[in-house]
């Protein structure tokens, strides 16, 4: 699987024409804006639009020249960007209930900093696409990444895993550990593609 680093993919967008690496951007940071959408409160819809307008003034942002490296993390810029959205969107949705006569107090979740919030989003999205990797790209037979997932994921007790893959006890243990090596492998390189920016 070819990889690219932020750094790598932000030199590539100066070209707008350059569709590969807008798709490239757009599947990387879209599943993590859409999460830390849904973290701040927002309804399954609502976070999609989220996503959507901030890479569009994402886009339109840095095609203006206005994203600069020295003055912090791309990362950051886009947790702001989206924050601001949320907060459109919420002032939106207050004015909407105070129309309705409705409580204009209602608040999207804040329990969290949007930080850590950012964070865990992309911790989330990095793990899922982990775990499609290791089940897609790596060369661990089906009844290992079975028996990881059944044990590792869902804590299905091993005497159980081993029955149901047909394993021993012994063999259980093995193939766990084989695959969480292999998955810290494959979240470390995720996370060196979001550490860049």
């Amino acid at each position: 699987m070819l990889t690219r680093t932020t750094t790598q993919i932000l030199d590539s967008l100066r070209d707008p024409a350059n569709a590969d690496m807008w798709q490239l951007f757009d599947e990387r940071y879209r599943p993590v804006i859409h999460a830390f959408a849904l973290q701040r409160g927002l309804t399954d819809s609502d976070a999609a639009e989220v996503a959507q307008t901030t890479l569009a003034q994402f886009t339109a942002d840095y095609g203006a020249g206005r994203y600069d490296r020295s003055r912090g993390r791309l990362s950051s810029w886009i947790l702001g960007i989206a924050s601001h959205r949320i907060a459109d969107l919420g002032r939106n949705l207050q004015r909407r209930r105070r129309d309705r006569g409705e409580s204009a107090f209602e608040e999207l979740a804040s329990a969290s900093s949007a930080e850590e919030c950012w964070q865990a989003a992309m911790r989330k999205i990095i793990l899922e696409r982990a775990l499609r990797a290791l089940r897609e790209e790596t060369r661990l037979d089906e009844r290992t990444v079975k028996a990881f997932e059944l044990c590792s994921l869902r804590g299905v007790p091993a005497p159980a895993v081993a029955a149901e893959c047909l394993m021993t006890l012994d063999e259980v243990y093995v193939a766990k550990n084989r695959a969480i090596k292999k998955l810290r492998e494959i979240v470390q390189r995720y996370e060196h593609e979001f550490e860049e920016d």
